[in-house]
């Protein structure tokens, strides 16, 4: 059990109160709730003591009554000490140095997009600095081009250095600095252009003033305050970020960060900050329709009638989907009856999943958290590129290989971790051990301590080699190279000689054996008193959901279909041609006597639905997810819609409620969905106390999803009506479409907005802490659902693959990813779609040349029926005989990756070619 360390007691203006030690005083003040400014110091990046706000007295003692003037952000707490906030020449410091930092700052807040949300403005209005003494002409700069997601005005700077601070330090960006120097400071890029880290858009949010600014949102609305704001998770990656969405006149407008302090802490990945245009797309789908009858023609209950006479005169099945809620899935599952429900994921996804789900049920290790990655030193990553298939966790990992440095030679220098200048300076280059075997390289090799690149066979067997060093056992793998031992050898040492080793895997690499060595690494650890963890990545938003409630494989489906065994179909939210080849999906959709489906954009499925239904999306609905750890987390309806558009479970529940469903009756709102789901699956209980139901009250009153100064809710509909119409009522949350309710701090799990009195911007989080940086008040949200139990027994696998072996006139697929273009729903943003590369193929440079093509010239290929005519691209880090193909970009067909594809010479290559050796 971890000690506690016993607190000590400062004194504040003259009053007593108790800390923890290892703090500094800014951060021991905020966490007391006392309104103390500060600019440069960020909680999740420590002091550098640049800004010169968060200035206090101290004293020695009692009787000391001169004191002296001290940056509390870069000083320690310790017992006994003394100091005052509310000491005249601490506040006049401190309105002085506001003064001088506004020296250059345009007096332009009425058309700023930070404007009202501001950090600057709070810090300005807290100091007391009401009137500008500088009369003379400001300095200008010319603001920068920095891509799609963030507009750059660098007038507004005050020169906190946080932007380069969390870009280049926290982010591992390169090409954002700053540059000249005293009063001439600019932070941006040597030159114009964007910006390349997949974190960028963190800078909207870490900024103090309006120098980085959402540039989607500037398209949209500028105004935060009049945002009607819920919370969500993001719906892009497996990893289960917590966001905050924001709505305007029926649109989604923006998307912030919503603090968790066990998942994504202060930050967003741009995916996920920015992919959210897919619910304003014009292809989404507005309202029911029936294919033969006249979209004009088509209401609701039309459609739910069509709907229920194909399901009373059919024998139907139903497939689900990884990027549903679960309370839909459930619907659907019900519905159709358990022995009737196909999950609706490929093959590959199926199995890979299942697996994975197994794994983390039966492992010794501990399942990670995002933020517990962070406090790792020691990581290695098998198959995983994780800045395209969870970069969240890159980001993690980029903290993680501080700590080792930090561990052993910043105790002896006797300065605490949180002075971050000091401790940057002292650690220099160092990093602590990171190792990564992938099928390419990865962003995250620059600073990882040995790379693998190699096909899955061979990332295994490395995988199985390491496990078994580390155990102690005989090495059951032969044929091994001596580079490829002594890189098991130096990865098993390091590990074992790690205080907090950690092993990352997940299905994105493709094969089971791949999970089974990090399993046999985390277990073998484990077995050696090692505080190990492990994490498995998934390949969607709720797929480890998905799969927790079980059903049969997408291939069943189709044969349940093909053999007559059933002729109707409900398909929810899935596109199949994501999962099976078009040939497959066609053959299938050809034999369905009827095709019912539910969803929110246009796709080719839909395309060959006889109902459709409009499903809203997370923007729209109320659900939950769970993430790849098995973390349940519930998103929230942001705004009403019509009745022509709502939650598939609601569209199944009136299906249900049509065709007279006994095992449905009685279910209307969100939270009747929730005890009849842990009935039927006991594996899900806790899902169901995730956060408070519909009839929680606070005084008697609802959470209000919009702040007190939202503006213009008559005036906005004024063109319709004069009349203000009354509000639309959520009976499925404790929250209220309006502005009126409690005022007060909202349970965590239902906080739709930050806001605490003088604190107006995304600061405020600091007000919602147990303490700055820390957990949330009354817990993070969400709840596992997978936890170690004393039955459990951990699998020791042994089946190490062969050696990859090419074939001739063959080449073997393995999937590369990319953050940018492969999610499918994010695809729908304009600026995610200008930044996603056109689809290619990865191949061997050797292999290439032998082909005799250059790189841009085409390869023909076919993988089972499909075929293939893409462009080239070259690298020496593919394996001979193996090739690299992107998943999901938007106009690539479907593939079960990893596999092998036919090469078609007459098409690709230019002469004849040497065969592969």
């Amino acid at each position: 059990m971890e000690e506690v360390a016993p607190k000590v007691t400062i004194f504040i203006d003259g009053q007593p109160f108790e800390v923890k030690p290892g703090k500094n005083l800014l951060e021991a003040c905020l966490s007391l709730g006392e309104d103390l400014p500060y600019f440069c110091w960020h909680p999740a990046m420590g002091s550098v003591g640049a800004c010169r706000q968060c200035a206090v007295k101290v004293f020695k003692d009692e009787n000391d009554t001169v004191g002296r003037l001290i940056m509390s952000c870069m000083e320690p707490v310790r017992d006994g000490l003394r100091l005052s906030i509310q000491n005249p020449q601490a506040k006049d410091f401190r309105s002085n140095i506001i003064g001088w930092l506004m020296t250059n700052h345009p007096h332009d807040c009425a058309v700023c997009d930070e404007g009202g949300s501001c950090h600057l403005q709070d810090m300005t209005v807290m100091t007391g600095h009401n009137y500008r003494k500088y009369t003379f002409e400001k300095r200008t700069y010319r603001n920068q081009y920095l891509g799609p997601f963030l507009n750059h005005e660098m007038n507004r700077c005050i020169q906190c250095y946080r932007c380069v601070r969390y870009y280049k330090d926290y982010a591992g960006g390169k090409d954002l600095d700053v540059f000249a120097a005293h009063n001439h400071l600019y932070f941006g890029r040597h030159e114009d252009g964007m910006l390349e880290s997949e974190f960028s858009g963190n800078l909207a949010e870490v900024c103090p003033t309006g120098v980085f600014t959402d540039k989607t949102l500037k398209e949209h609305y500028t105004r935060k305050w009049d945002l009607t704001t819920a919370p969500s998770v993001c719906q892009h990656c497996s990893l289960g970020c917590n966001t905050i969405a924001g709505e305007r006149y029926g649109t989604l407008r923006n998307i912030t960060t919503r603090f968790n302090g066990e998942v994504n802490g202060y930050f967003l990945c741009d995916r996920g900050r920015f992919g959210y245009e897919f619910v304003n797309s014009a292809s989404r789908v507005r309202k029911p329709l029936v294919r033969s009858k006249l979209p004009e023609s088509t209401s609701k209950s039309i459609a739910l009638e069509e709907a229920a006479k194909m399901i009373r005169n059919g024998r139907v099945i139903g497939i689900g989907s990884p990027r549903a809620s679960m309370e839909s899935n459930f619907a659907l599952k019900t519905l159709v009856g358990d022995e009737h429900f196909y999950q609706g994921v490929s093959e590959p996804d199926h199995d890979l999943v299942e697996f994975n789900l197994e794994v983390l049920q039966q492992t010794e290790a501990h399942i990670l958290s995002l933020k517990e990655v962070e406090r790792c030193d020691a990581v290695f990553i098998l198959g995983e590129d994780l800045t395209n298939t969870a970069p969240m966790l890159d980001l993690a990992v980029r903290q993680s290989v501080r700590q080792q440095p930090m561990l052993e030679d910043v105790p002896k220098a006797g300065f605490p971790m949180w002075q971050d200048a000091a401790v940057r300076e002292l650690i220099q280059d160092k990093k602590g051990p990171l190792f990564i075997a992938s099928f390419q390289p990865t962003k995250l090799d620059e600073i990882a301590t040995e790379t693998f690149n190699a096909t899955p066979a061979e990332i295994a067997r490395l995988g199985f080699i390491v496990a078994s060093i580390i155990a102690g056992e005989e090495i059951t793998v032969h044929d091994v190279s001596e580079q490829t031992q002594r890189l098991a050898k130096q990865i098993a040492d390091t590990l074992l000689s790690a205080q907090k080793p950690a092993v990352i895997s997940g299905t994105h690499g493709g094969r089971e054996s791949i999970i089974k060595a990090a399993a046999n690494i985390g277990n073998a650890l484990k077995a050696k008193g090692k505080d190990v963890g492990i994490m498995l990545t998934a390949p969607e938003c709720n797929s480890i959901g998905l799969d927790m409630l079980g059903g049969h494989r997408l291939e069943s489906a189709f044969d349940a279909i093909g053999n007559g065994y059933a002729d109707t179909v409900i398909i929810l939210e899935n596109d199949l041609y994501r999962r099976a080849s078009a040939a497959q999906v066609n053959k299938f959709f050809d034999k369905c006597k009827h095709v019912i489906v539910l969803d929110s954009l246009h796709n080719k499925t839909t395309e060959r639905a006889d109902v459709l239904f409009a499903a809203g999306t997370y923007a729209e609905s109320d659900g939950t997810l769970v993430n790849n750890e098995g973390r349940a987390q519930r998103f929230y309806q942001v705004y009403p819609t019509t009745e022509d558009m709502q939650e598939s479970w609601r569209w199944l529940i009136q299906l249900g409620d049509q065709v007279q469903h006994q095992h449905m009756r009685g279910w209307e709102h969100f939270d009747d969905l929730l005890p009849a789901m842990v009935v039927a699956h006991p594996n899900l209980i806790g899902i169901e106390s995730i956060t408070p139901p519909a009839e929680f009250r606070i005084a008697g009153q609802k959470i209000p999803r919009a702040t007190h100064r939202f503006s213009g809710r008559t005036a906005m509909n004024a063109v319709n009506n004069v009349s203000e119409p009354k509000p639309a009522e959520d009976p499925d949350s404790a929250l209220s479409f309006t502005m009126e309710g409690y005022r007060g701090q909202a349970p965590s799990s239902i906080i739709p907005f930050y806001w605490s009195p003088g604190w107006n911007s995304v600061q405020a989080i600091n007000k919602y802490q147990l303490e700055v940086g820390g957990p949330l008040r009354g817990g993070d949200p969400g709840a596992r659902l997978i936890k170690p139990t004393l039955q459990s027994r951990s699998t020791h696998f042994n089946e190490a693959p062969e050696h990859f072996q090419p074939l001739d006139r063959h080449l073997f697929l393995v999937p590369l990813y990319h953050t940018f273009g492969t999610e499918e729903l994010s695809v729908h943003t304009k600026g995610i779609l200008e930044k996603s590369p056109e689809p290619y193929v990865m191949l061997n440079s050797h292999d290439a040349q032998e082909m005799n093509l250059a790189e841009g010239d085409t390869l023909a290929f076919k993988i089972e029926e499909q075929v293939y005519q893409l462009p080239v691209k070259t690298g020496s880090f593919i394996a001979r005989g193996a090739a690299g193909l992107p998943i999901g970009l938007p106009g690539l067909p479907f593939a079960a990756l990893p596999a092998w594809g036919i090469l078609n010479r007459e098409i690709s290559w230019k002469k004849q070619p040497q065969p592969i050796s």
